[in-house]
Parts: structure tokens; C-alpha cells; sequence
């Protein structure tokens, strides 16, 4: 196995999920849930970010060639979908608990597009593409791997954060939340129009 390759791979996506900033978002959308639907939500989008990844790392680029997908596209999806979200924190609709499905907030946009994100994927196709032999795909298998056992450890002991917080602080939390993350949804479309126009300017 290449270690050096390891290395690169778990710092990137590291790096790109980003479990601290991660925090604060997951428990604006857990914090009224009970602890057992905190800890089911984790793993989920853990688990749907990892799968996320491992296809688009295996067949990314030939399942965007066939539906004619540009990753510009993809990065601008993905910030729709933030925008639709952080106007919920923002707004306080996401603050009733009764109005909230686990496995609805563990898949967006917890495990997609904030975990397995634009970043991500983009990252991990570019690895796979430049790797060479059986020693460098275990290394990028396990990079990633490891670095989604390192977010679920941090998102799964984020509940302690909520007892000290107590009702008032999640609230406050959330409103910040839902400003970071439409902040980043903004980021993500401008990202996507830039990398479309240079796109099409180089080609004209």
C-alpha cells in the first residue's frame, strides 16, 4: 500500500468534509431530537456520503458523461440545495422537532451534498483517475474510509455539546448555521458559474 498516497488522500478529504465546521450544522438540525435520532443521523449520512463517494470514485465520470452532466452542474445542484436548507434554519422551520424525519435530514444535506459534496468527489475521481495499481486503489479505499470513520466519531460524540448548549444555545446555533451554510451555497453557485463561463470561454 502507498502510504504517501494514504496520507494525501485522508488529509484532502478531510480537509474538504471538514468534521469541526461539520458540527455546528448537525446539531442545528439534531439538536431537538433525541439523542438515540441524533446518533441514528450520523451514521446514515456517514454511511450515504461514503457510498456517494465510492460510486462516483469507481464510475463518476463515465455516469456524468452518459446523463451528459457537467461537474459544474453537479456543484451548482448542490448549492440549490444548501440555499433550501439554510432558509429553513434562517426562518426557523427547522426548529420543531415534530416536523423533522431522521433519515431525511442524515441524506440532505448531511450526507449529500455536505459530506460526500462537489469537493469531495471531485477530489476522490481525480486520485482514482491518476492511480496506478492494486497498492494505490487500496490506499485511496482506505483514505476515505478512514476519513468517514473520523466524521461519524466526531458527529456521533457532538452530543454532549447539546446538553451544555441547553434549548437557547441550539437556537442561536441554528440562526448561525443556517447563515454559514448559505454562505457556502452561495460560494458552491458562484463556483459553478465561474468554472461554466471559463468553461465555455475556452472552448469558443
Amino acid at each position: 500500500m502507498d502510504l504517501k498516497l494514504f496520507g494525501e488522500v485522508f488529509v484532502t478529504l478531510l480537509v474538504i468534509t471538514d468534521p469541526p465546521g461539520m458540527m455546528p450544522i448537525f446539531l442545528a438540525l439534531t439538536g431537538p431530537l433525541p439523542a438515540r435520532d441524533r446518533n441514528r443521523a450520523a451514521w446514515q449520512a456517514v454511511a450515504l456520503a461514503l457510498g456517494v463517494i465510492v460510486i462516483f470514485a469507481v464510475a463518476g465520470q463515465t455516469l456524468l458523461d452518459y446523463l451528459h452532466v457537467d461537474l459544474p452542474a453537479l456543484q451548482a445542484a448542490g448549492g440549490l440545495l444548501l440555499v433550501l436548507v439554510a432558509l429553513e434554519l434562517l426562518t426557523g422551520k427547522a426548529d420543531d422537532p415534530s416536523q423533522q424525519v431522521t433519515s431525511n435530514i442524515a441524506l440532505v444535506p448531511l450526507g449529500t451534498p455536505l459530506l460526500a459534496g462537489p469537493g469531495a468527489i471531485v477530489a476522490t475521481m481525480l486520485f482514482v483517475q491518476q492511480a496506478d495499481g492494486l497498492g494505490e486503489f487500496t490506499a485511496i479505499a482506505l483514505a476515505i474510509l478512514a476519513v468517514m470513520v473520523a466524521v461519524w466519531i466526531v458527529l456521533r460524540f457532538s452530543g454532549g455539546i447539546v446538553k451544555i448548549l441547553r434549548p437557547g444555545g441550539i437556537e442561536v446555533l441554528t440562526r448561525i448555521a443556517g447563515l454559514l451554510l448559505a454562505a457556502i451555497a452561495v460560494q458552491l453557485i458562484a463556483d459553478a458559474v465561474a468554472a461554466f463561463v471559463t468553461q465555455y470561454v475556452n472552448m469558443a
